[in-house]
Order: C-alpha cells, then sequence, then structure tokens
C-alpha cells in the first residue's frame, strides 16, 4: 500500500493556503487553484507545512487520503512553476501556429482545424512543427493536450500524426504481396 499521505507538503514562500469548510484554495505567483476535500481527510496546518490524515483507518479513506494530498502539491507546484506538455507534428505539410486566443493546425485535412485555447493555459508554437502547453491548473493542461493529440493522433504505418515529445509509436509492418 502507497505511503504517499504519510509525507507533509511544503508550501514555498509566497504560497498561500486556505481551507473554507470543505474547499480548499492555493494561491501564488502563477494563479490561483481550488479544489474539494474529501469529507474522510483532516488537514493539519503547521506553520508552512501541510499534513494529511484520514478520519478512519479503512482502506478507501487512507486511499483518499494519499489523493488528496497528491492534489494539494500539484496545486502548490502548479502556482509556483506550473506545467508544460510538449508536442510534435510528424507529416509531409503539417503545420501549426497560434493566433490570439486560437491554435490553427493543417493536419492533412480539407480545411485547417481551430482550437480555442482555454482562458489559464498558454500554447506555444517555438516552430511551426512544435507545441508547448503551459498553465498551472495539472490536469486542465493534461486535458489540453490530449485534446489537440486528438485531432490527428499518430498512425502505426507511416508514423504520422501529433505525438507527445518523446512518445515512441509501434510501427507495424506494411502489408506484403
Amino acid at each position: 500500500m502507497s505511503r504517499i499521505a504519510n509525507s507533509p507538503v511544503e508550501l514555498p514562500e509566497g504560497v498561500e493556503f486556505k481551507n473554507d469548510a470543505g474547499t480548499l484554495t492555493v494561491k501564488g505567483k502563477g494563479g490561483s487553484l481550488t479544489c474539494g476535500l474529501f469529507s474522510c481527510v483532516d488537514i493539519n496546518v503547521d506553520g508552512n507545512t501541510l499534513c494529511f490524515k484520514s478520519k478512519t483507518a479503512d482502506k478507501p479513506s487512507v486511499a483518499l487520503t494519499g489523493t488528496q494530498r497528491s492534489l494539494v502539491n500539484n496545486m502548490v507546484v502548479g502556482v509556483t512553476t506550473g506545467f508544460e506538455k510538449k508536442l510534435e507534428l510528424r507529416g509531409v505539410g503539417y503545420r501549426t501556429q497560434v493566433k490570439g486566443k486560437v491554435l490553427n493546425l493543417t493536419l492533412g485535412f480539407s480545411h485547417p482545424v481551430e482550437f480555442q485555447i482555454p482562458e489559464t493555459i498558454t500554447i506555444e508554437t517555438p516552430s511551426n512543427t512544435e507545441i508547448t502547453v503551459k498553465g498551472c491548473d495539472k490536469q486542465l493542461v493534461g486535458q489540453v493536450a490530449a485534446n489537440i493529440r486528438a485531432f490527428r493522433s499518430p498512425e502505426p504505418y507511416k508514423g504520422k500524426g501529433i505525438r507527445y515529445v518523446g512518445e515512441r509509436v509501434a510501427m507495424k509492418e506494411a502489408k506484403k504481396k
């Protein structure tokens, strides 16, 4: 069983933590994030340290305590340093660019694909085949990257499509006569 809930979360300088009747709020230089508190979890604030305890000793409560600790830790890391996901486009004529709050993708379709960028997310295109998704909310950054990748996920025969940087795509051999 995981013991992740036993390790405390340290609040860096400039990060504020509030617990208002089951709603947790973390504010920092990168923004403000909120999440709900599970009813079976107790949070003890001791200076700049957050400690998590389960109210009961049953397995689901202990598991939710570790989950709550991970969510709060992700919020603290998000408002201090932020998260990012990098994507790359592979294919002849595949390119991308950002115009305002819209990501324009040319992916070999008969029409260009336009993706509306959410408010708290910033998307950069260092080159016309690279996309960097940045933000303070880890879940939202991952979801936006997955939504962009879903427009043209890598196919197994030629490897064309949008993939995460460092992702390995298992290639298949073409049909032989």
